[in-house]
């Protein structure tokens, strides 16, 4: 697939069957995510790759999440769940470092680079992914979970496998609505 047309179709695919990324294909993603823009080479980054077992203990952490945060029954049980539409969630999380020259949102601007360059290497390989993030992305539970400290933040869940169905088509959108020239 040709770079250019890859950026131009990009769609999120939500609907997410067996198999998932493995072997090469995975380290491709992986090293993809790798070269994100890093001011300063930070490395601002953690990735956890959760599949078969490990999807069951991130909904667990997202049960307990639910708990704690007086959720009802009905979003409890929802919780647990939700890591397991898709056979593969990696959690992209943005590890601060305090910089002079790099501030916190360009170390979280990075770590969100680097899981859109996994979900376009999953997409170019044949896979397809949505990025999410909701409450739980925020959840200081979930944040503990994953041994975050205080500026550190979970930037998103790239949920990836094989799509089920064909993405929609990519909207039409007029550059000159979001883009002015001063010239």
């Amino acid at each position: 697939m040709q770079a250019i047309e890859l950026l131009l179709n990009r769609r999120s695919q939500p609907r997410l069957k067996e198999p998932a990324p493995q072997g090469e294909q995975l380290e491709s993603i992986m090293q993809a995510a790798l070269r994100a823009p890093d001011h300063a080479s930070l490395t601002p980054w953690k990735f956890v790759v959760c599949q078969g077992r490990g999807l069951v203990k991130l909904g667990e952490i997202y049960e307990e999440a639910a708990i704690n945060e007086d959720l009802d029954e009905k979003q409890i049980q929802r919780a647990s769940q939700m890591p397991l539409r898709a056979p593969m969630v990696i959690v992209a999380i943005a590890k601060y470092s305090e910089h002079e020259k790099v501030p916190w949102i360009e170390q979280v601007a990075s770590a969100s680079c680097a899981v859109h360059a996994m979900q376009m290497a999953a997409v170019a390989q044949g896979f397809g992914g949505v990025w999410r993030t909701g409450p739980f992305a925020h959840s200081e539970d979930v944040k503990c979970a994953f041994f975050l400290e205080e500026k550190d933040e979970i930037v998103g869940f790239l949920y990836l496998g094989t799509p089920t169905t064909d993405p929609m088509p990519a909207p039409t959108r007029e550059s000159s609505d979001y883009f002015e020239f001063w010239n």
